[in-house]
């Protein structure tokens, strides 16, 4: 089958809507209405067959008649087999040139942009991440010359889309989010989801939103059972938080950034939440040991923790783990005394390029906590490939009763600089993971 395509534009920067028309001439059959059917039996190998085409179309002399279109390869009736012409006489059917025309309308995105960009572009940008609203586009460099172009397009091919953004090489140190700049339509960065039987309300340009977490958001949700202790440590607007409070459980949910902390609040009183979650504004060990206390504190002489422990900040929440060991230095008296008494789960996404993900991960747990997770007890779950060789996954593994009650803090291996290097070289690098989606991750 020869695949209509627009015409060429190459090198175009400013979209000109007008410049992909195109007539497309195709042999038709001119039968009885009544016929159709039998025509396009007859001749169901040699039939138009273009994609968001139709096979008949009205025949614009009669109303009496239809067309029925032959494929692009046939150029007349010579182009016909034998027995296909003595159809046409037996039945009387008259052959004809019918012309389509195709306007910017009918293109695709991808088809307008590969008719604009380079002929040697191998990946032509045309995917992107829906956020509410908004489109949240990824483009290498390269392609930053088109870069409007390829916003307007966008726009223009999804009526759902009424922004259009690009994620800029420019990252916020202190809340870790990348930095937008709108391509095309309105400068609207306030966008509302649905997700989990929630509604999140937040402004894109000031939070970490990763809606291809959708999934990682349900799983862990589904651990928790209602009356359950939940400590959230990076709780962004809530997509681990809310739900979980939703579905009974007790949820204690902190965000460092002040912007997630006030749409987290938000979205509490949206949702009709109105017991079982208490939101922070802290940093993350501080929290942690904030949590632990005000959650003790609430049971005066009996022990008292979390089931679970939420570290979703996979670029550096393998750092925050010291905060673990030593926790519960000082309520080890009430964790000997109470036959119930358990250690929390902590549940801790990172990054990896090592094929034995496992080993790579506690290691490097072990290496912060000064001591590793018993593998036994341990499960490493892979959430998403965020670039070339290079995977989220999320540790799950009970807090050892060794680290809990440790008497000394964890001896580092590696400073403070050399960690900062670390965290944005794993940040850069899971800047690709909006790169690429079937639409939505």
């Amino acid at each position: 089958m020869n695949a209509i395509a627009p015409p060429l534009h190459r090198g175009m920067k400013e979209l000109e809507r007008s410049a992909f028309k195109k007539v497309v001439k195709t042999l038709a059959i001119k039968v009885p209405t009544k016929q159709v059917g039998l025509a396009k039996k007859s001749f169901q190998n040699d039939l138009f067959n273009q994609p968001r085409l139709r096979n008949v179309e009205p025949d614009p002399s009669s109303k009496e008649t239809k067309l029925v279109l032959l494929s692009l390869g046939l150029q007349n009736a010579e182009s016909l087999s034998k027995e296909k012409r003595e159809l046409l006489q037996q039945h009387n059917w008259e052959l004809v040139q019918h012309e389509l025309e195709l306007d910017y309308n009918f293109w695709t995105a991808e088809q307008i942009l590969h008719a604009v960009m380079p002929e040697d572009s191998t990946d032509i940008p045309s995917s992107f991440t829906q956020v509410g609203h908004i489109a949240h586009m990824n483009l290498r460099e390269n392609y930053y010359p088109w870069k409007h172009l390829i916003g307007e397009v966008i726009l223009d091919k999804n009526k759902n889309i009424t922004t259009v953004v690009n994620k800029t090489n420019s990252i916020d140190t202190t809340f870790r989010f990348f930095k937008m700049e709108i391509l095309a339509g309105k400068d609207d960065m306030i966008a509302e989801v649905k997700e989990s039987g929630c509604k999140f309300k937040f402004d894109f340009s000031k939070v970490y939103w990763n809606s291809r977490l959708h999934t990682e958001h349900d799983r862990l949700v589904q651990l928790f059972k209602p009356n359950e202790y939940v400590c959230d440590v990076f709780a962004g607007v809530g997509p681990f938080a809310l739900p979980a409070a939703k579905k009974g459980s007790i949820v204690y949910a902190n965000d460092l950034n002040p912007s997630s902390y006030e749409y987290m609040k938000e979205n509490i009183k949206h949702n009709k939440i109105t017991s079982g979650i208490f939101p922070y504004n802290m940093d993350g060990r501080a929290f942690i040991k904030q949590a632990v206390k005000d959650l003790q504190a609430t049971s005066a002489d009996e022990w008292k923790t979390f089931d679970h422990f939420v570290m979703n900040l996979p670029a550096t929440a393998i750092d925050f783990l010291d905060a673990f060991r030593g926790l519960y230095h000082d309520q080890k008296d009430l964790f000997n005394a109470s036959a119930r008494a358990k250690l929390p789960m902590i549940h801790c996404h990172c990054f990896t390029k090592s094929s034995d993900a496992m080993q790579d991960i506690s290691e490097r747990v072990g290496q912060i906590m000064g001591g590793k997770p018993d593998v036994s007890k341990s499960s490493v779950h892979w959430v998403r490939n965020v670039a070339p060789k290079k995977d989220m996954y999320c540790i799950s593994f009970p807090l050892s009763s060794d680290i809990a009650f440790a008497a000394t803090p964890v001896s580092h291996n590696i400073n403070n600089s050399e960690k900062r290097k670390l965290e944005d070289s794993s940040a850069s690098a899971s800047a690709s993971e909006h790169q690429k989606t079937p639409r939505l991750e």
